[in-house]
């Protein structure tokens, strides 16, 4: 079966090729797109359908070396999670790519995209994967610039290929440890081999550096809410809701494959930046104006959950609770496949409500639901599905990890039992402040009346980008109502990565999932549903029962004020002020200056509002200050003469060796 994966790979590399020549052709974009689909669809089948695990070896990459590949349980589910977004981004695009005004700048790299994110996840030896990583960073590089006329896209991909080209270093470095000097080079070899503990946190730093620059991990994150506002709308579903869990499967496959068994500190760094990432991303959400911008940050803090629940994964399996064990990580994997079915989802709105209205500031928008209301009932179900809404998919993965964190008391050491529930309320609030920041990106792009003469013209997107939007909101409704399915596809990569698994859960009574024990807690997404919309119901037939049948229409309510106009909705900044005036301080050195013209001046009140980037104004901007100064006194070092050169040369020799010596 890996070797079907292959040919489709091959095909994408083929597709790629074939769009240089075509791209500027009229039609071009619906052939590749329609490729893509098609070959997405194909791999989607083989992940699927894959039975016991395959390997092959082919003569290339390194000479006498080889390329080796494998397909196993947790590749496939990844293939699953890859190749099921691809294919419907590659849907999206049939219609949205019409409207890209240089299509020669995306059809190329795009099918690139996605042979090599499909190749990592196959990758069983070090040169593979790295290849692989490289290919696909290079391409989605491609892809975020290809607008890099645009004001602040040209910055955003330098941005994207630095951080991209430091976390392939961190990962490069951290295969060397685990060859070792015996230099064991496919991944088989590296499950054999035992590291000693300071190599082992080594590795583990420099896994969390590399996987987590491109997964979008705080402080690494910075990356995320410059290249996917500048990348087109089924580009930034593909960064966000795919190329992030590649990240993760690259942290899965190292730290829980390879490095061997955990030591109990290894949760501690895991946990506490997932508990900050999931935190700070939705703060920052909230903040944000521009739609796009807000579902990046959006994306960095359920990549904190996911990250979360892996570092309880390895707290309980640490300590031997294997059932715990599956159970977070379960909840991780869950959680990492909603995220990429709901924020494919809310990016492809986002660029049907682009599309249309050629804006991305939520303030210009406001009266969508009634210009666009096949796009604005799926953006709501993404809202409500990253809001953790049941019965939607979104809640059933967020309750999992809540059920992992209660099952903490059992862990031994006081350190993480102090830490769990500190992590546990973290979660909890930035599961509410996600509502928060989605109720106001839905109410002030959607409800109300139109801020703008490009909403107020705007028209339904095409039935292509429809079709996509519909079909995720399905598999939404789909996942959440039976996520036992979704549990019980899971167990063969909790058997390979924990040797243990959860109870099967497509058994229990009425389709209920019961994690721990039927006494502790259990959920069911049907029954929900059903109450909710029983309820529903009843409530409307109560109300056209024994309520008024006349309809009577009148003005909006003026506040007595006549002829208010849109501008005096509620907006975006007013909802998230009160939230703004709690956290900012602390968080973005956020402050307001009000300025009040006394009784008798007729000038308008103003108010300002000022915040930091603290992340990048204490880290990256005094690094990049520090490096610019490094490389101006480096540059002198061109001018020496050949015998200056060769004493240089002869003392970084010198250097290596006693570095050497002293490692061994």
């Amino acid at each position: 079966m890996v070797l079907l994966i292959l040919l489709c790979v091959a095909t994408f590399l083929l597709v790629a090729a074939a769009a240089v020549a075509v791209s500027r052709r009229t039609g071009a974009g619906r052939v590749v797109y329609g490729a893509c689909l098609a070959i997405a669809g194909a791999a989607l089948v083989c992940a699927l359908f894959a039975g016991r695990e395959s390997e092959t070896v082919l003569p290339l990459g390194i000479p006498w070396l080889a390329a080796h590949f494998r397909l196993d349980a947790l590749s496939r589910f990844f293939l699953v999670l890859i190749d099921t977004g691809a294919a419907f981004a590659s849907l999206y695009a049939i219609g949205h790519g019409a409207h890209e005004a240089e299509p020669q700048r995306v059809l190329p790299f795009y099918p690139l995209f996605l042979g090599a994110m499909n190749l990592v996840v196959i990758a069983d030896d070090p040169y593979s994967f790295l290849f692989a990583w490289e290919l696909m960073s290079l391409a989605s590089w491609a892809l975020v610039v290809a607008h890099h006329r645009e004001a602040g896209n040209a910055q955003a991909g330098f941005v994207y290929l630095v951080m991209a080209t430091f976390g392939a270093l961190c990962l490069l470095l951290a295969y060397g440890l685990l060859a070792g000097p015996q230099g064991g080079y496919a991944f088989s070899v590296m499950r054999l081999g035992e590291l000693d503990a300071r190599r082992a946190g080594l590795v583990l730093a420099l896994v969390l550096l590399g996987a987590g620059s491109k997964a979008g991990l705080v402080p690494l994150h910075v990356w995320l809410p410059l290249a996917h506002p500048a990348a087109p709308s089924h580009v930034s579903a593909l960064m966000s809701g795919v190329m992030t869990k590649v990240a993760i499967y690259a942290f899965i496959r190292i730290v829980f494959d390879l490095l061997g068994p955990p030591e109990w500190w290894w949760s501690v760094p895991v946990l506490t930046l997932g508990a900050v990432t999931a935190v700070l991303g939705v703060m920052s959400a909230l903040m944000e104006r521009d739609l796009k911008r807000l579902l990046a940050y959006s994306t960095i803090e359920n990549i904190g959950i996911v990250f979360l629940a892996l570092g309880l994964a390895l707290a309980f399996r640490a300590n031997g609770m294997p059932e715990a064990a599956a159970l977070a990580t379960c909840a991780a994997l869950f959680h990492a496949f909603n995220h990429m079915l709901f924020k494919s989802l809310l990016f492809f709105g986002a660029g049907s409500v682009l599309t249309a209205t050629g804006e991305r500031n939520i303030e210009t928008l406001g009266g969508l639901v009634q210009k666009m209301p096949v796009s604005a009932f799926a953006f709501l179900i993404g809202c409500m599905a990253i809001s953790a809404l049941p019965p939607l998919n979104g809640f059933a993965s967020e309750w999992l990890t809540f059920q992992t964190i209660l099952v903490s008391p059992q862990l031994p050491q006081w350190g993480l039992r102090l830490l769990v529930p500190t992590v546990g309320a973290l979660l909890a609030l930035a599961a509410a402040l996600a509502a928060a920041c989605f109720v106001r990106a839905f109410g002030i792009a959607f409800l109300g009346r139109p801020r703008s003469p490009q909403a107020d013209v705007a028209t339904e997107t095409d039935r292509f980008s429809l079709a996509a939007m519909l079909g995720l909101v399905a598999l939404c409704f789909l996942a959440g109502m039976f996520p036992g399915v979704v549990i019980d596809a899971l167990a063969p990569v909790t058997k390979l990565l924990l040797h243990g698994r959860l109870a099967r859960q497509t058994t229990q009574p009425w389709l209920s999932i019961v994690p721990i024990a039927a006494r502790n807690s259990s959920y069911n997404g049907l029954a929900i549903l059903t109450f909710v919309l029983v309820s529903a119901g009843i409530a409307a037939v109560a109300v056209h029962r024994f309520g008024s049948s006349a309809i009577r229409r009148v003005p909006a309510w003026d506040c007595g004020t006549p002829g208010l106009g849109p501008a005096t909705q509620y907006s975006g900044a007013s909802f998230s002020q009160p939230i703004r005036r709690v956290f900012g301080p602390t968080f973005f050195r956020a402050r307001e200056v009000v300025d009040m013209p006394p009784p008798g001046d007729l000038r308008p009140a103003r108010i300002e509002k000022y915040s930091h980037n603290l992340v990048w104004e204490t880290l990256y901007l005094p690094l990049g200050s520090a490096v610019t100064a490094v490389a101006g006194r480096l540059n002198g070092l061109q001018y020496l003469t050949i015998r200056r050169y060769l004493a240089a040369v002869f003392a970084a020799l010198v250097l290596l060796l006693v570095a050497l010596a002293a490692w061994q």
